[in-house]
C-alpha cells in the first residue's frame, strides 16, 4: 500500500503542475512540457481527444499524459479526466488489437498492471489511435479517441529533456 500511496503521489506530480509548466514542443496531436522541481527539470508528454462522446454532456478538461516514472524506470501512463470517475470502476483503454485496464481515483486513471506500462507504452508508440472508455461518478459512460500522431517524438523528446 506504501508503494501505491507513494506512485500515485509521484504520477499526480507532472498534472499538478501542469499550470506552471511550459511548453517545449510539439509534435503531431502531442505536446511536451516542462516545470522544475526542486531545481531538476521534468517533462512529460500531453495530448487531449480528438472526439469525445456522448456529445450532449459536459465533459471538463481531459488529458492523456505520460511521465518518466519516479523510480527512473520507464514511462508511466496516466489519464486525467475533467470530472470524478465512478468508484470502483475501470477505466478501459483500446490501442489498435491491445486492450488496457487502468485502475481509477478521483479523476485520475492508472494502468492496473505496472508490468504491463512497456507493453502500453510500445502500443502508443506503433499505433495511430487509442480509445478511452470511463463512466463518470454519475454513470455516465464516456468515451475518448485520442490521436497517436506524433507520441513518438514526444517520448524522445521527454527522454532528452534538460
Amino acid at each position: 500500500m506504501k508503494k501505491l500511496v507513494s506512485l500515485l503521489v509521484a504520477l499526480s506530480i507532472p498534472f499538478t503542475a501542469h499550470a506552471a509548466a511550459r511548453m517545449v514542443s510539439r509534435t503531431g496531436d502531442w505536446g511536451v512540457y516542462s516545470f522544475k522541481r526542486d531545481g531538476k527539470l521534468v517533462c512529460y508528454a500531453l495530448s487531449i481527444p480528438k472526439q469525445s462522446r456522448p456529445s450532449d454532456v459536459d465533459h471538463g478538461k481531459n488529458y492523456f499524459l505520460i511521465a518518466p516514472a519516479a523510480n527512473g524506470g520507464g514511462n508511466e501512463p496516466e489519464a486525467v479526466l475533467g470530472y470524478k470517475v465512478q468508484a470502483g470502476s475501470i477505466v478501459h483503454v483500446s490501442v489498435g488489437e491491445k486492450k488496457f485496464e487502468m485502475f481509477v481515483k478521483d479523476n485520475t486513471a492508472w494502468v492496473a498492471e505496472a508490468a504491463r506500462e512497456p507493453e502500453f507504452i510500445n502500443a502508443l508508440r506503433s499505433g495511430n489511435h487509442m480509445t478511452l472508455q470511463a463512466t463518470s461518478a454519475r454513470g455516465t459512460r464516456t468515451i475518448y479517441d485520442y490521436s497517436l500522431s506524433g507520441v513518438t517524438a514526444a517520448l524522445e523528446r521527454v527522454e532528452h529533456c534538460k
